[in-house]
């Protein structure tokens, strides 16, 4: 009798145990290895509603999107023009620098294009469009131009229940192609001056060409960060550099903070070179936070389609700031967001 009900004891703790790794096993996230998109710069993502969403340069008429439940399922998903910009009289063209954020209950995607010439890009402009409801995939109307000069790398940052369009521009004054801030009274419309937010003044910004662009939000335990990238994107020194908001008005340049060194820079021993134009996203359970970026995999590789979409987890610094750690090598197994 006793072994009997040892016996079933046993089949018990076996059961238990298989289901409890059966559990684990459902609940770990799916691995991924990077690329998760070839031919993709400029990326920008966000987990929403069970799905992660990515958008990505196409460098012609359309603006596309692709979905996936998992990190791992977007290098096989299949991007879906979500809309054409043909026949657009301000911007038809050479689409740049997708960026899609929810305010209020609908999407604004921010994005540059510009006219069908063969010197197209001096026409490059910012625009933006507008969701009809809250599915990022759309549909999209055409809402507005943002402004009538060169500029670049539109994204949105929020501080004091304020909106503040962010890009890049050529600044004049011996400043050159620097990143700026202006207000936002709506998500689609402009108001109060454009301010001078970064210029490329270290050295590590001047590599190849001196450029500070694609300004990106970046916030954590109160702290307000701009994460930027610089030097010249044809070079293979492009990377990440930190920006932090040490006053109270983003509108006034001498309340922001620039940390002196790169935060995210190119790794031979890993072959990733010119890893920049960011983007950040949560995991799906909210408990970590992610790197989406692009990079070449030669210190040759130029600033055009070849560049591929890689993503990877970054952690925090005891002082506030991130810390990206080094970039990943391509094929390098990884585990997937926490949650998925």
């Amino acid at each position: 009798m006793r072994r009997l009900l040892l016996a079933a004891a046993l089949a018990v703790v076996v059961v238990l145990t298989g289901t409890t790794v059966a559990a684990a096993r459902e609940r770990a996230p799916a691995g991924f290895t990077n690329p998760i998109k070839r031919g993709g710069p400029d990326p920008w993502m966000t987990y929403h509603n069970g799905s992660y969403y990515l958008a990505t340069t196409t460098w012609n008429s359309t603006i596309t999107m692709r979905r996936a439940t998992t990190l791992a399922g977007l290098s096989t998903a299949t991007d879906q023009v979500i809309f054409n910009l043909a026949g657009r009289a301000n911007g038809c063209c050479n689409m740049w620098a997708p960026e899609f954020h929810l305010v209020n209950g609908r999407w604004y995607l921010y994005y540059v294009a510009g006219q069908n010439v063969a010197d197209y890009n001096p026409t490059q402009r910012l625009h933006v469009l507008e969701s009809a409801g809250s599915d990022p995939m759309g549909p999209y109307a055409f809402k507005a131009d943002l402004g009538n000069d060169w500029q670049l790398d539109a994204s949105v940052l929020t501080v004091g229940g304020n909106l503040y369009l962010m890009g890049t521009y050529q600044a004049g004054g011996g400043y050159g192609q620097s990143n700026f801030i202006q207000r936002l009274s709506n998500p689609w419309t402009l108001t109060g001056p454009r301010v001078r937010l970064s210029s490329p003044t270290l050295s590590w910004e001047r590599q190849t060409a001196p450029v500070n662009e694609a300004p990106e939000p970046l916030y954590h335990d109160g702290r307000v960060m701009v994460v930027y990238s610089a030097s010249a994107c044809w070079g293979p020194d492009y990377k990440l550099g930190l920006l932090t908001l040490t006053g109270s008005d983003p509108l006034n340049p001498a309340h922001w903070t620039k940390s002196p060194n790169p935060v995210f820079q190119r790794n031979d021993a890993n072959g990733v070179y010119a890893p920049g134009h960011n983007g950040f996203f949560k995991s799906p359970d909210g408990t970590e936070d992610w790197l989406v970026y692009h990079a070449n995999s030669s210190a040759s590789g130029g600033c055009d389609m070849n560049r591929s979409t890689r993503a990877q987890r970054f952690t925090w610094n005891a002082d506030g700031t991130p810390n990206f750690g080094t970039p990943v090598r391509l094929g390098v197994s990884l585990a997937g967001p926490s949650g998925e």
